[in-house]
């Protein structure tokens, strides 16, 4: 067994609980902490507030209960922190979140991931007049929309940590790349390890689900004891074939999230009591040649 990378889930909506950054690192023990804030509607609602005010646009929780009151135990406990708090405008957010580490005097870098908004490319998008995936209506008029933003991958975020950041913050990207990109990094993963690359996104949809991939739907919730929060550990063994496996470890009693791709053609897990103990991902296909945009 090669060396364990242990990343906890703190947010699986904007709004979720403020309270599972303060749990996560009152148990300890942890390399990252993630945050997933955005949904299609989401980004609506962040376009709208950047509309009224330019500096505007992201999840201003994320820097007010998630950050501001545990910045000082994340420094202390060199616990790095990915979130897709940036909503449409990650470069505004990352400023926030400087402007509060300067005025608490510690030494954190931020980086910021850009490059998903695409709303000066309306015209020219408009032009191309694509459908909407599922309903195949037809695009908006360029001048009613407020934003447009394809989904990053898990890479960007990767290259930041490579680069010493110690907080990432994203606009626009897959829900599962806030976990996928520190395993990247941490392991050294490439484009083309495609198992590797499933097992990482598998444990990254489960975590970004948040509380509700440890019991959250659970109608008895009061009775559980102990953090509410998902960590996973990640691990890769290496069998004969060395192919990439994924341990995985949840703190509560789970039903992991089915994955959101239809790459993956097999998922086993394992039980051992009450406790998702172990998973293990097989065989992720290649990405396709396109990719979403939400507008």
């Amino acid at each position: 067994m090669e060396k364990v990378v242990r990343v906890g889930g703190a947010s699986g909506f904007w709004g979720d609980a403020a309270m599972a950054t303060p749990q996560l690192l009152h148990a300890g023990e942890l390399d990252y902490i993630v945050y997933d804030y955005l949904a299609e509607i989401t980004m609506s609602i962040m376009a709208r507030a950047r509309a009224e005010k330019l500096e505007m646009g992201y999840a201003t929780d994320f820097v007010s209960l998630a950050l501001k009151p545990n910045l000082a135990e994340i420094a202390r406990q060199k616990v790095k922190i990915i979130a897709n708090a940036g909503g449409v405008n990650p470069q505004s957010c990352a400023a926030a979140v400087r402007a509060l580490i300067a005025e608490r005097g510690l030494a954190l870098k931020v980086a910021a991931a850009t490059g998903d908004d695409l709303l000066a490319q309306r015209e020219e998008l408009a032009r191309t007049a694509p459908a909407e995936m599922f309903s195949g209506e037809a695009f908006p008029e360029a001048n009613k929309i407020l934003s447009i933003n394809a989904y990053l991958g898990a890479f960007p975020i990767a290259k930041a940590l490579d680069e010493g950041a110690d907080i990432v913050i994203t606009g626009r990207c897959v829900d599962s790349a806030v976990t996928l990109g520190a395993l990247i990094h941490e392991f050294g993963w490439r484009a083309t390890e495609w198992d590797k690359l499933a097992a990482g996104s598998l444990a990254g949809h489960i975590l970004e689900c948040g509380p509700q991939a440890t019991g959250g739907h659970f109608t008895d919730r009061q009775a559980m004891t102990g953090t509410a929060t998902p960590t996973v550990d990640v691990a890769i063994d290496r069998d004969g074939s060395g192919t990439g496996i994924l341990v995985l470890r949840a703190a509560r009693p789970s039903t992991p999230c089915p994955p959101a791709s239809t790459g993956w053609t097999a998922w086993i897990v394992e039980w051992q009591g009450t406790v998702l103990d172990r998973l293990r991902s097989i065989e992720l296909e290649p990405p396709p040649a396109a990719s979403g945009i939400t507008f």
